[in-house]
């Protein structure tokens, strides 16, 4: 099967092996013509991040770099990152990298010509109305990691340094104006990092899945992104240069954060919080949290579940698809408790707090209250 394509849906995206190669054409294509490439720390010595900047060197493009960027992104991160822009007086972002050099990237591009804080324009309401819509910057992205589909998103998740609370920034405009999607650059990634991503794009999908809101769109991408993670993360987990299972997991991801549109829930209002106190690796966490919010969603999403395993080849119903998930999760090496990841009971009333905060918790099928929350993070220690 030829897995190359030239897709735009939900944007431009230039999909197949070797495409990297036309990372100076999409610049072009974006307005670029002094791109800035934000990556994150372990990705900027590694030899993809060179043959990227050798090939927009090559274009007359420059070799601009800008790495200064943590593994939960915060907001010293982001202004280190636009005095990097200004003073190379740059026109446009390459966002390059997993979730956190994609969403850094993608601020960088949004924040450079505003005058409001970031968090202004947190993901609440109409607050993304106050952005000066004219000063954002193209964006480029090219992921390397299978997970977060932060290159097909309208947000990033950006991380309060003082009170260690992520936040969602939204604009339509973040979303990039054109996507170079090669699985050639994500042969690199090690077991632990392939399962803790391609489980991410799996926890997006679950959850719009799972989500009560109407969108019948993202509820059939949901459907079909399972089915491509279920096939496809234990092979690219097993032999990380299969070609196919890597080629599959990145339009997992992108299909992942598509379908969330619709909603995300309780894994994500969970792993946050999580993520921003003990510094837990996001989809890592997602997968730990997920068989005990499948539980306890149980009553509302039953139903839906049966039918969806019945498509993705699983017998049981929802109880199948509960057992096959944790089996998944053994099988890639993914803690059965937040525990193995140094997450205690010591914050749970502040991780209960900050869950209830989140944006998230309005796509959960079951309301979550202070009660109901604080058991739940419980039952995934």
């Amino acid at each position: 099967m030829n897995l190359t394509g030239n897709w735009s849906y939900p944007t431009t995206i230039k999909f197949g092996a070797g495409r990297i190669a036309e990372l100076p054409e999409a610049c072009r294509q974006a307005g670029i013509s002094n791109p800035l490439l934000v990556t994150d720390k372990g990705l900027s010595g590694l030899p993809i991040t060179a043959a990227a900047l050798d090939i927009l060197d090559a274009a007359g493009l420059g070799r601009a770099l800008f790495a200064e960027v943590d593994p939960n992104p915060n907001e010293k991160n982001l202004d280190a990152g636009i005095a990097a822009y200004q003073a190379g007086a740059h026109d446009g972002v390459i966002a390059f990298g997993g979730g956190s050099g994609l969403d850094l990237g993608k601020m960088v591009a949004f924040m450079a010509g505003q005058t409001r804080p970031v968090w202004d324009f947190e993901d609440v309401g109409d607050w993304w109305t106050r952005a000066n819509a004219d000063a954002i910057a193209p964006i480029v992205a090219v992921p390397t990691t299978a997970g977060t589909g932060s290159e097909v998103g309208r947000a990033s998740v950006i991380t309060n340094s003082e009170t260690h609370v992520k936040k969602i920034i939204f604009h339509p405009k973040v979303l990039p104006s054109v996507v170079i999607a090669d699985p050639e650059l994500t042969v690199g990634m090690p077991g632990f990092i392939t399962a803790g991503t391609g489980l991410d794009a799996f926890a997006h999908c679950v959850e719009a899945f799972s989500s009560p809101h109407y969108h019948p769109m993202s509820q059939g991408i949901a459907l079909e992104g399972m089915r491509l993670v279920k096939d496809y993360l234990p092979r690219a987990y097993a032999d990380g240069t299969d070609l196919e299972a890597r080629a599959n997991m990145m339009s997992a991801a992108a299909m992942g954060a598509t379908a969330f549109q619709k909603g995300l829930g309780a894994i994500h209002a969970l792993s946050h919080p999580i993520g921003a106190i003990y510094n837990t690796h996001h989809g890592t966490t997602n997968a730990v949290c997920m068989p005990a919010v499948l539980e306890f969603n149980a009553p509302a999403i039953e139903a839906r579940f049966d039918m969806a395993a019945a498509y993705l080849g699983i017998s049981g119903g929802f109880a199948g698809f509960c057992a096959f998930v944790q089996q998944m999760n053994d099988r890639l090496n993914i803690p059965r408790g937040l525990r193995e990841l140094g997450v205690d009971d010591t914050k749970l009333d502040r991780l209960t707090e900050l869950a209830l905060a989140d944006p998230s918790c309005g796509g959960n099928p079951i309301p979550l209250t202070a009660e109901n929350t604080r058991q739940l993070l419980l039952n995934c220690l």
